[in-house]
């Protein structure tokens, strides 16, 4: 079931180059549909209770260095699994009919299927190809599909993420080579290498090999200057992916490898990590206001919200790290949101520049509605899906440290003077004669945005749709860093991080 859902979009895409172009748009919305309809069936159908992994298939690929192909998921993965489909789905439906689109669509399936592959994979060895190979389809997004300077921003992403990537895979290597050493085996089984013992400073050298990969694709500062150039240059359907999937490979990294394999190492420095999660979440929410373009404030409140999800990750307790999770899917629904309430008023206006509007509330009030709520969601309102995230990884960031918790809080101030002034300008005010004949949303677009705005709604007043399944997979985290530790001030410390938390 699980490769079924990792390579029927792949399979579907190639058969996507018979399609007449035409009938492209319907036959990706087709397939990414029936994706999702598959993950939801494996939320209502599969028993996640006592197993780390659920749905694992295996099978040998080079039984000489025991490298396999070897998959699974517990609800981590799963609901990132479904965040994936759902957004994939919303994309393609959303797009224009204008123009060629075949090429474009067959890059969004495979993208897709390249991206379950990285939430589903526990072979090492497979989860390194599966993480390569997603930047091959988003680089002919950006780079065929962008605005005028698209080769730039194409060939700037591809660099960074590859290169980062080159430190994962000399880590994986020695990973694998220790295993050689204690066992007489090669081995890139991930379950295998929850059973190594690691020394404190190996760990540290491992974790930061890992911290270069994870850290430019999550962006972390100073790493993130690919990504408005990326956001800027993409196409609406582009960014929309980027921001709301591509950029949790980088934090689901830190959950399902950082964590657990270097518990020591992640406590000694997660002061470090927080640190530049603060001055992320900090500089990225003042660039964002000093933006002139829509979609580069979003873009910029991408990276500070992207900080928020790290102390989560970083206060290394329940509470924050199920918070970050949460958090995850947040960010992926509200940005997603934003990036398409940007792509519908480029296409009527040929503009994204904040001075070119105002007044659009009475002339497009559907849309000045649904961009609300989303406005909403992004600086955190109470009752809206952007509150619980960020409440409760700042929670647990507390428990850790009260100044990370207090200067991570400032993104919520600040977050709500960029957007609500980004919201007035566009908005209020005297509306220019040019844009009195904008055309408010069309039912395609309310489809695809309606849905957001549901979720938004929703899941802010009934998180534990998602945090309850997320629990015992959180648990088991934890309690592999407590496991795993090689010292016991280690232990000790979580222990005393996570006594009596729940979700």
């Amino acid at each position: 079931m699980l490769s079924v859902i990792i390579f029927f979009p792949a399979i579907s895409a190639i058969l996507g180059f018979l399609i007449e172009n035409k009938s492209i748009k319907f036959y990706g919305a087709s397939i990414a549909l029936i994706e999702l309809l598959l993950a939801i069936f494996i939320c209502v159908n599969v028993d996640f209770q006592g197993y780390d992994f659920v749905l694992t298939h295996q099978v040998s690929l080079i039984p000489s260095l025991n490298i396999s192909y070897f998959v699974g998921i517990d609800t981590i993965s799963l609901v990132l699994i479904v965040l994936s489909a759902f957004m994939s789905f919303i994309s393609i439906a959303a797009l224009s009919d204008d123009g060629n689109l075949k090429h474009l669509v067959i890059s969004v399936l495979f993208l897709e299927s390249t991206m379950m592959g990285v939430f589903s994979a526990l072979d090492m060895i497979l989860f390194y190809s599966f993480w390569e190979l997603s930047l091959i389809p988003l680089l002919y997004i950006i780079g065929a599909f962008g605005s005028k300077n698209r080769i730039y921003a194409a060939i700037k992403f591809f660099i960074y993420t590859f290169l980062g990537s080159v430190f994962m895979l000399v880590a994986i290597i020695f990973i694998g080579y220790l295993c050689y050493q204690k066992s007489g085996v090669f081995s890139f089984n991930l379950l295998d290498w929850y059973k190594l013992g690691i020394g404190e400073n190996a760990q540290i050298w491992l974790f930061l090999a890992f911290f270069f990969a994870f850290g430019v694709k999550t962006p972390l500062f100073p790493f993130h200057t690919w990504l408005p150039y990326a956001h800027g240059q993409a196409p609406t359907i582009g960014s929309v992916l980027l921001a709301s999937v591509l950029l949790k490979m980088g934090t689901y990294g830190f959950v399902r490898f950082s964590l657990p394999l270097f518990p020591d190492a992640s406590l000694l420095l997660s002061g470090f990590v927080c640190v530049i999660a603060i001055v992320m979440i900090i500089y990225a929410a003042l660039v964002a206001y000093a933006q002139s373009d829509m979609k580069q404030v979003i873009a910029y409140s991408s990276i500070s919200h992207m900080g928020v999800i790290m102390l989560g990750i970083f206060s290394l307790n329940l509470i924050g790290l199920g918070g970050s999770i949460f958090l995850m899917i947040s960010h992926g629904i509200v940005s997603g949101a934003l990036f398409l309430l940007v792509g519908v008023i480029y296409e009527r206006a040929h503009t994204k520049e904040i001075c070119e509007f105002g007044g659009l509330a009475k002339v497009m009030p559907k849309y000045a509605l649904i961009f609300f709520i989303a406005t909403l969601a992004s600086i955190g309102l109470p009752l809206t899906i952007g509150f619980v995230g960020e409440f409760l990884s700042l929670l647990g960031v507390f428990k850790l440290n009260k100044l990370f918790a207090l200067l991570g809080g400032f993104s919520i101030i600040v977050g709500a003077v960029y957007m609500l002034v980004l919201y007035k300008r566009v908005f209020f005010g005297e509306c220019k004669e040019k844009n009195l004949s904008l055309k408010d949303l069309n039912f395609k677009e309310l489809a695809a945005l309606v849905p957001l705005c549901l979720l938004i709604i929703i899941l802010g007043i009934a998180p534990n749709l998602i945090l309850k399944p997320l629990e015992p997979s959180v648990q088991n985290i934890i309690s592999k860093m407590q496991t795993r530790a090689v010292n016991s001030d280690t232990k000790d410390k979580i222990s005393s991080l996570n006594g009596g938390s729940k979700l």
